[in-house]
């Protein structure tokens, strides 16, 4: 599974966040129904990854480090699952040892091709564009 429990909060926290004002992780649990531990441990990786930041105090809580029009799926993917590849092969520190130069591994090269194809549509729209076609849906129904 690509998309884990934890990317999933990840998600679902940065929703609820913008780049102005803080929000305590009491009022995101109680708006997406999240588990506090998790919340917690979600808030710090996104934080360590540049895309929150957080601030200490009773006024304290999590905003967005950049507006949400520049923060892709991808981004968030690649900070909760950093080593995520579709095959072990596909690791950047493991060599293969059937893929070579002089005996290609069919599997390998096609392996390749779907995961940059997947990482460029993860890359494609921001979250802002995804929550606009979102609430553009809700609106029509």
């Amino acid at each position: 599974m690509l998309f884990t429990r934890e990317t999933d909060y990840a998600l679902r926290l940065l929703r609820n966040l913008d780049a102005k004002e803080h929000k305590s992780i009491s009022q995101l649990i109680d708006k997406e129904l999240m588990t506090t531990a998790i919340t917690y441990k979600v808030a710090r990786k996104l934080d360590r990854g540049g895309l929150i930041e957080s601030v200490r105090g009773n006024s304290g809580g999590y905003k967005l480090t950049r507006d949400m029009s520049e923060i892709t799926l991808y981004d968030v993917f690649k900070i909760m699952n950093p080593d995520t590849v579709l095959n072990d092969c596909l690791h950047p520190d493991v060599n293969c040892p059937l893929d070579s130069e002089d005996a290609p591994c069919r599997f390998h090269k096609e392996l390749c091709r779907i995961q940059k194809v997947l990482f460029e549509e993860l890359q494609r729209k921001s979250l802002a564009e995804i929550m606009k076609e979102e609430a553009a849906e809700e609106n029509a129904e």
